[in-house]
């Protein structure tokens, strides 16, 4: 199961790099899903942060994780699940030329897309490697920063994520991730369906138990420094439930968040 859901992943955001379009939803989140303030889209505006890359930007993200940690000038830099590049090149406006950002993507064409952003960039210290999050090819305590937006949601086994996170921050480490949660019981049927999955909600678990996830890997000072509620629109649940199944959906006030996190070694 572990292994269809990351191929259903990697078919989905391949399609996205081939496409050249920004969503990686089949179900639309950028114009269906809405804030419940009645904006809509996951995606946040990246355009007027230093470092923005119009080519790395297929808006997937739920957040902008570098906006709630102190990045420094030197620091060493790990984005995981790093797409065509747009958080990875918002973080080395950070870093300068001192520091290094290691983007990981287990999606062989967005690391293609992302290599052919940076050769158009010109970043020397700029790198992007095909990985795993769940066995990330990265040495123990080699990361100052670790950030990622909207991709732990979709690994299977968000415990080893977390433990990998954890293992390759040094020891004055810190993350900051962006990601979708739950509160409520989500029905297994949305849960479960493809369409959903790269749409950033069926990968999703309860918020409290992702908290203690990553608090039982080891992080100290966890909060979550901004957090978000999203509405699925009711013909799409309508398409997926029966008449009976959503009724007790929409008794049950499931919430679908947004949240960046934030923690330290």
């Amino acid at each position: 199961m572990s292994e269809e859901i990351k191929n259903t992943v990697i078919d989905k955001y391949s399609q996205i790099v081939d496409s050249d379009t920004n969503c990686g939803c089949n179900c639309n989140c950028g114009t269906d899903f809405k804030f419940v303030d009645g904006s809509t889209g996951f995606s946040h505006d990246y355009s007027l942060l230093e470092g923005y890359s119009k080519d790395a930007d297929y808006a997937l993200g739920c957040g902008i994780p570098t906006g709630f940690i102190n990045i420094k000038k030197g620091d060493r830099v790990v984005d995981l699940g790093a797409g065509a590049g747009n958080d990875a090149f918002v973080a080395r406006s950070l870093v300068g030329d001192e520091g290094k950002v290691i983007g990981i993507d287990m999606t062989s064409a967005m690391i293609s897309k992302a290599k052919e952003n940076n050769t158009k960039l010109g970043y020397n210290n700029v790198e992007f490697i095909l990985g795993d999050i769940e066995k990330i090819p990265l040495s123990d305590e080699s990361a100052d920063v670790v950030l990622s937006n909207c991709v732990l949601n979709l690994v299977p086994n968000k415990q080893k994520a977390f433990s990998e996170v954890y293992r390759i921050l040094n020891s004055t480490g810190k993350f900051s991730i962006s990601d979708i949660v739950i509160n409520g019981n989500l029905p297994d049927k949305l849960r479960k369906s493809a369409e959903l999955y790269v749409g950033c909600v069926a990968g999703a678990i309860d918020k409290n138990e992702y908290l203690n996830i990553i608090k039982e890997s080891g992080f100290s000072k966890v909060e979550i420094v901004e957090e978000k509620k999203y509405k699925i629109p009711d013909d799409m649940v309508k398409q997926i439930l029966d008449k009976e199944e959503f009724s007790v959906y929409k008794s049950d006030k499931i919430e679908i968040l947004s949240i960046t996190v934030y923690g330290e070694k």
